[in-house]
């Protein structure tokens, strides 16, 4: 799997590049708001056995499928009104939508784990849109990053992770949301929370004008939802006042650490600040320790990577 890993920039020569190596079945990593995805042709079988391998990720854990519009996802997936309220309000954006397989779909089993529905998000980054348009079908993009290890918020932590195993990877700068997107089940009568993320639930109960529904098994029906995910190579301990032993600290608000989320407590600037710390973090080896976060608003996704990253393994 060893090959040569390009940096293309972001202009309009990058992306045509980026797309030729699409077309031709390879893999290239591209930032969205979120976090950096590495993204293969969600149409072609082996492009998307090739993104399971270069992450090690489990073939029983479902892709997001990236495409440049509502109406194009309608291609890919049974629409419904939910989905309309929801595609009106927040796309492009870092929200993600379960839906039933739209008939004559032609998208790889392998994209939804061989479940009958799909994962299908229209990215508001202007590099993803760009991309997406240039290269002209859907594309799986899960995070660009060994699978279950820490998400990948810039170019850097992409080649850090996936150096040799990806053809390219599109470098324009940092993501701003910092997050992965969040993930609402519509394959049910009830809309479903199956992934805290970038959008808070309160924006999309809100909009929904109804609360959203929690899973009620431990089957694996969207991405994210591993116990174990998002981690450091060591050990981390959350609900920290301070450090101790060989601890160093991830701060919040006035906890401060070796590096700090936000300072002022702002959730936003810590969601953004999240994974780009645990990196820098993580390159020293030692444990981490993490200060309490509040539970709302982006509080609640912050908190759901860090129980993951938190989990036995």
């Amino acid at each position: 799997m060893d090959q040569t890993t390009q940096m293309l920039p972001s202009d309009d020569a990058g992306i045509a590049q980026a797309a030729a190596l699409l077309r031709a079945g390879h893999h290239v990593a591209f930032p969205t708001e979120t976090v950096y995805g590495l993204g293969g042709d969600a149409r072609n079988g082996e492009a998307v056995a090739g993104i399971y391998a270069a992450k090690g990720r489990p073939s029983f854990n479902p892709l997001i499928v990236h495409v440049p519009s509502a109406d194009v996802a309608q291609t890919y997936g049974q629409w419904s009104d939910a989905a309309d309220i929801l595609a009106s309000a927040f796309w492009p954006g870092p929200l993600t939508l379960v839906l039933p397989l739209a008939a004559d779909h032609g998208l790889s089993s392998l994209v939804t784990a061989g479940l009958q529905s799909v994962a299908l998000r229209v990215p508001a980054h202007s590099t993803a849109q760009r991309l997406l348009q240039s290269f002209g079908g859907p594309l799986a993009a899960p995070s660009a990053n060994p699978s279950g290890r820490i998400s990948p918020t810039s170019a850097t932590h992409v080649h850090a992770g996936l150096d040799g195993r990806i053809a390219a990877i599109v470098d324009d700068g940092p993501c701003s949301v910092g997050l992965e997107s969040t993930i609402i089940g519509l394959t049910t009568s009830t809309p479903t929370l199956l992934r805290a993320g970038g959008l808070p639930r309160e924006a999309i109960e809100a909009a929904l004008g109804a609360p959203l529904a929690l899973p009620d098994t431990a089957a694996i029906t969207a991405p994210g939802q591993l116990a174990s995910h998002y981690a450091p190579r060591g050990t981390v301990r959350l609900n920290a006042e301070a450090p101790t032993g060989d601890e160093m600290m991830l701060g919040f608000g006035a906890i401060h650490g070796d590096l700090t989320l936000s300072p002022s407590g702002d959730l936003v600037q810590a969601a953004a600040n999240l994974f780009d710390h645990l990196h820098q973090l993580d390159a020293h080896n030692r444990p981490i320790a993490v200060a309490r976060i509040p539970g709302h608003g982006l509080g609640a996704a912050i908190n759901d990577r860090l129980r993951r990253a938190a989990a036995p393994r």
